[in-house]
């Protein structure tokens, strides 16, 4: 028997496998040890896995020799629609003992259940259907109800629904509401794809009687208002509508179908209005109690519905989780203002929606509204950042309203509500009459971190919560104002971070389907959105393509490459890639950007003022270019990995003419560069620009110079800040690195922290320090890009970062610094869980190593420089003498040792 054992067995990057949308989805299987202690050195030699079909088919098996255990082929023929099998696995591989190594063969996984979604839009029977209910475009679309009568005879052995919609919705069965997941179907570009949700219904039916199907749909994405200022109504169409199909297996094997069709009926909402930006309004007076499950409801003022077209855009089970509800929050602190009004503290910026135990109705029709808000401003609701978005519900009260109160189809970002119109006999509410419910993409947990500091703790704990509350369907910009869009700038900065903290591939994966899906259409000339899905016009704004943005089309799918170790990202965005460095970059006739495309640059560079966030120290040409070079050259080692042979000699010599028109344009021979920044060094540094170690160190030197001069707080925007910290630690400046990270005075990463921040800011100085907002126009307390600091936090001060793509090998490389005496970094692997905990103690640094089956790393510890030691799994302890760098670093440099990585 094998001292570890087979954890989890997934399939493809979806989180359950059940709806999968996968005909062959490639299994993966994690280990953990039986008796919590990981085996040494074990590493798998073969696999087995069994596969048993709901048909009687017979039991499938399969055996292959592979140390693969992540995303290995699916070994039997297609699934089809609808079909559902279990998988058993069992690996084969040796372990070290004290007699040597020795062959050990896990006990069988557990039998996990996949399960196929439709596959196909032909699989679908069912009619897109909408109600005769119109309302003009320039208004919301108050959202709209419809129901279904039908019998069954029994015994049933299972049933499932695949629905979808024009909006956003929620499905009920005799009453009850069908699964957990909020704003669904979610946001993609619905004219290339939509969503389909798959649920097991089976435990709903009302067997051998009738039950009622009922949806309730609001505009949502698809019809509501879209963008900045006014925005855009109705851009994927004006008319709200559902689509479900029901089958209802028997055990005989004979299967009945419920589709939406003509015959089910319609009616308009008890929630009057439900915008995203705006909030929603629910009249109790109109509430029309057993609509959604009650057989004999009376129907009399329903009216038929209408069918619609069946969607042009591909029918899809996607592998990114939904969002749903993922914590309750109860106030802390529920008080009145100085100018009287009723304000609630959450404690804690979060993106979400209010569960409102709703007092008494002494008259109908009596009003009360809660207004969301990020921050205060003197003691008030701070709604300046909001721009036009007025997050308000109102809920009119009733002799018939219900107990509990919830909104349906929004969400806000917010810390503090104000309540306007509680019934003043109650007072002040409750605790427990409204607690906030925390709303965003069910994303798996995978990345921690912690140190001895508490502020750099905050720090880290505010990225988290940053990325949770704008990863909501898509990577958004911030939740709170007109905007809430998939900018492409943010997420190409953001992603190593992201990709640590949280399982994204299914997430990210997903979005860059839509990049693609866009980017590739006529006309667009392989320029993607600077939002995606992209609801700009065109030309998009601002004119002309945009480089660290747009670069996402590359880097992005990299990032998610290295992270998780899938080629198959790359196989499927690589049209999208070469669209974009062929023909969506404007290159003049060195190779390099053309000048006269105006850039967005290090956006939002401290240095620039309120009103001109683009308007920063470092030119964005020289940005565009040095990202340029990191493109062509990533485009290139991506043809190697794809076998684009031909591809790759190309981007190989396109990549060394970039390269060297960049040393022309912008290089000294001293290394020193025409941009004299701490961006523009930054990125010459991390993308490798330089030829020769004497320049490096020139430009290493020149940075620490800058770094000093600035007084150690943030000068980088956008495109410097990912990589200042790497670019310092990684030419042998680690104590400035963490001279930066420590500073406090604004700009700096901690300056937020001490100002009571719970998210990060989208500026240094969102809020200054006497309180007040900061007076431009955009500014939002909740905008993860800057948090890229994280993946510095991870690699650096914790210590593991992966060695090859995919993290079945791993670098150990703690850097102590700073006045930081200890650090704890966990990461749940595509492997397993990798452990790395160190301290100092006096002049001894003591580390803590846990590596799972079926992986290694390599540790090199302080002082080691790149010797390192490489080890298989297991639990280790490391130390070493240690003698800690001066502390503050003073302004002199000569360094010559470099490890700088791509």
């Amino acid at each position: 028997m094998s001292s570890i054992k087979i954890s989890t067995v997934s399939f493809e990057h979806h989180s359950t496998g059940f709806g999968i949308g996968h005909a062959r989805p490639r299994v993966s299987w994690r280990f953990s040890s039986h008796d919590d202690d990981t085996t040494t050195d074990w590493i798998q030699e073969s696999y087995e896995i069994h596969i048993g079909r709901e048909n009687g088919a017979g039991l499938e098996k399969y055996r292959v020799d592979s140390s693969e255990s992540v995303l290995v082929p699916w070994p039997s023929w297609g699934l089809k629609s609808r079909e559902s099998v279990w998988v058993q696995v069992r690996s084969h591989g040796k372990a070290k003992h004290e007699t040597g190594y020795e062959k050990e063969v896990t006990d069988w996984s557990q039998k996990v259940i996949v399960e196929t979604s439709l596959l196909r839009n032909e699989d679908w029977t069912a009619k897109l259907i909408t109600s005769p209910i119109r309302t003009s475009n320039s208004e919301p679309k108050r959202p709209l109800c419809f129901r279904k009568v039908f019998s069954l005879h029994s015994p049933i052995s299972k049933a499932r629904l695949y629905i979808t919609g024009n909006g956003v919705y929620e499905a009920f069965l005799n009453g009850q509401r069908i699964g957990d997941e909020e704003m669904a179907p979610g946001w993609t570009s619905y004219n290339h794809r939509l969503v389909v949700q798959t649920c097991d219904v089976t435990d709903l039916l009302a067997q051998g009687k009738s039950n009622v199907i009922a949806v309730e749909v609001g505009e949502g994405w698809f019809a509501g208002r879209l963008g900045m200022g006014a925005g855009k109504r109705c851009f994927y169409g004006d008319r709200l509508a559902c689509m479900a199909q029901l089958e209802i297996t028997y055990t005989s094997g004979e299967v009945c179908t419920i589709t939406s069709d003509g015959t089910w009926k319609s009616s308009a909402s008890a929630t009057t209005r439900s915008e995203i930006y705006n909030g929603e309004d629910y009249d109790s007076r109109e509430e029309q109690y057993g609509w959604n499950g009650d057989v004999d409801f009376d129907e009399d003022s329903w009216i038929s519905t209408e069918v619609l077209p069946a969607p042009s855009a591909r029918l899809i089970s996607s592998d990114s989780p939904p969002v749903r509800k993922t914590e309750q929050i109860s106030p802390i602190n529920i008080f009145k203002s100085s100018s009287g009004q009723t304000l609630i503290d959450f404690g804690q910026n979060i993106v979400g929606k209010l569960l409102v135990k709703l007092p008494p109705a002494k008259n109908d029709g009596h009003r009360v509204s809660f207004s969301h808000a990020e921050v205060l401003e003197n003691g008030e609701l701070g709604v300046r950042p909001l721009r036009d978005a007025k997050p308000i519900d109102n809920v009119l009260l009733s002799k018939k309203q219900p107990s509990v109160w919830s909104p349906k189809f929004t969400f806000h970002g917010f810390r503090y509500v104000q309540v306007d119109g509680w019934p003043t006999d109650f007072g002040l509410p409750d605790q427990e009459d409204i607690i906030a419910l925390v709303l965003h993409s069910d994303l798996r947990r995978t990345g921690w971190f912690s140190c001895s500091d508490p502020l750099v703790n905050k720090l880290h704990e505010n990225v988290c919560w940053g990325m949770r509350g704008n990863f909501f369907s898509l990577p958004t910009d911030c939740p709170q104002r007109d905007e809430r869009l998939g900018w492409t700038g943010d997420i190409q900065v953001f992603c190593p971070s992201a990709n640590f903290l949280f399982e994204t591939r299914g997430f990210l994966g997903s979005w860059l389907d839509d990049v693609t899906a866009e980017q590739l259409e006529d006309g667009n000339d392989g320029v993607p959105g600077l939002v995606v899905p992209n609801i700009f016009d065109k030309p998009p704004y601002p004119p002309g393509p945009q480089a660290v943005w747009q670069d996402a089309t590359v880097l992005t799918p990299w990032d998610l490459y290295v992270s998780f170790g899938d080629v198959d990202i790359l196989r499927r965005q690589y049209a999208s890639m070469k669209a974009w460095v062929d023909r969506g970059v404007k290159k003049s006739s060195t190779g390099l950007w053309d000048p006269n495309v105006w850039q967005f640059g290090d956006w939002l560079d401290p240095a620039a003022p309120p009103s001109e966030p683009g308007n920063g120290r470092t030119d964005g040409i020289l940005v565009a270019d040095a990202y340029l070079v990191r493109v062509t050259e990533t485009l290139a080692k991506i043809s190697v990995l794809l076998g684009e042979t031909e591809d790759a000699a190309r981007y190989s010599k396109e990549a060394a003419t970039v390269r060297n028109a960049f040393q022309h344009e912008y290089v000294a021979p001293s290394g020193l560069l025409v941009g004299d920044t701490q961006t523009a060094l930054s990125l010459a540094l991390c993308f490798g620009i330089y030829d020769h170690k004497d320049q490096m160190a020139k430009a290493a030197s020149r940075l620490a110079h800058l770094v000093h001069s600035s007084k150690y707080r943030i000068a980088t925007g956008f495109a410097g800040t990912p990589l200042i910290t790497h670019a310092l630690s990684d030419s042998g400046n680690h104590q400035l690195a963490y001279r930066m990270l420590l500073e406090q005075e604004c700009p700096s990463w901690l300056y937020p922290v001490t100002m009571g921040a719970t998210t990060i800011w989208e500026r240094w100085d969102s809020m200054l320090p006497d309180g007040s907002i900061n007076p431009g126009q955009m500014t939002s307390f909740n905008h993860y890009a800057l948090g890229s600091v994280a993946n510095w936090l991870h690699k650096n001060v914790g210590g593991i970062s992966p060695l090859e793509p995919g993290w079945q090998t791993v670098k150990i490389r703690p850097v102590p610094g700073g006045t930081i005496t200890n650090a704890d970094v966990v990461y749940e692997s595509p492997y397993g869980r990798i452990e790395c905990s160190w301290h100092i103690e006096g002049e001894e640094f003591q580390m803590s190593l846990v590596v799972p089956p079926n992986s290694k790393a390599l540790v090199i510890l302080p002082g080691d420089e790149e010797i390192g030691t490489l080890v298989g799994s297991g639990r280790y302890k490391f130390s070493c003498c240690y003698q800690a760098a001066e502390w503050p670093p003073k302004a002199e440099f000569a360094r010559s040792q470099f490890h700088l990585q791509v």
